[in-house]
């Protein structure tokens, strides 16, 4: 008992830092001026006849389209997007020995998997509203994603594992133990001319008014394909179900150890 209750308590930590986070990310939602392309154009002109250029500071929540002149094309799919992650996994079998209590000793098969490989990739892209366009550069950003890949092909003879542009000479890998079974692929991406949210600093510093990554602490910067409402309250209720779930881990690993020890 007093090993689950260790667990449990790890556990409770855990979802303690992820509820910190989803704290913090819904604060960074309140606490953003929610504003309009033709708002934060205005305003730069503004600061810049009153302080001078490149002085515009603000962070922002913007609400459009992603647009993009030469969008990215993903490694996998090869689907247009400014923001892309793939991963290319082998799954293979292998037998593991189990000891009982009593010393009893049985071999099972289990299944597992390695990450052969991965990669992501992210572009600057603009946000479209109804009055003009601001350019977003995303590096740093929480970027939301969608599932566009996952497809397990069995192994082949063939030598080479490929899809869209990913390759590999597959008689030059050297794998573990286990036998291969086959090859996932993966991949999400941020697709192209799709409503987009964007929180983040509104910034001229490079002499182009965009929206970047904020240097004050506490403020986060999301690209989010939901609405700003749908957002709030996904993220109000995983900080309520991580609430709860740290507080019940936390308290039953306290007596399932306390019990332990009588």
């Amino acid at each position: 008992m007093g090993v689950l209750g260790g667990l449990l308590l790890i556990a409770a930590i855990l979802l303690f830092f992820v509820q910190r986070h989803y704290r913090r990310k819904l604060r960074s939602l309140k606490i953003a001026t929610p504003s309009t392309t033709a708002d934060l154009h205005q305003l730069q002109q503004q600061v810049a006849q009153e302080i001078g250029a490149g002085n515009l500071r603000e962070y922002v929540k913007v609400c459009g389209q992603i647009v993009v002149d030469q969008p990215l094309i993903s490694e996998l799919k090869q689907v247009p997007c400014v923001h892309y992650r793939m991963c290319v996994s082998r799954e293979y079998e292998e037998q593991v020995r189990e000891t009982d209590s009593e010393g009893h000793t049985r071999w099972r098969t289990e299944r597992r998997s390695d990450t052969m490989s991965s990669n992501s990739q992210t572009i600057p892209f603009r946000v479209r509203d109804r009055y003009g366009e601001i350019e977003v550069d995303a590096r740093g950003a929480d970027i939301e994603t969608i599932q566009v890949l996952d497809e397990f092909r069995p192994a082949n003879n063939m030598g080479r594992l490929g899809f869209g542009s990913f390759q590999i000479n597959g008689g030059s890998l050297t794998f573990g133990s286990g036998n291969t079974i086959g090859y996932r692929y993966q991949e999400w991406i941020t697709p192209v001319n799709r409503p987009v949210l964007v929180v983040g600093l509104a910034s001229d510093q490079t002499g182009t008014l965009r929206i970047e990554r904020p240097t004050t602490k506490g403020q986060q910067f999301l690209v989010s394909l939901k609405s700003e409402d749908s957002l709030s309250q996904d993220t109000s209720n995983a900080v309520l179900y991580s609430t709860i779930g740290a507080a019940a881990c936390g308290g039953l690993g306290v007596l399932l150890i306390l019990a332990g020890l009588l």
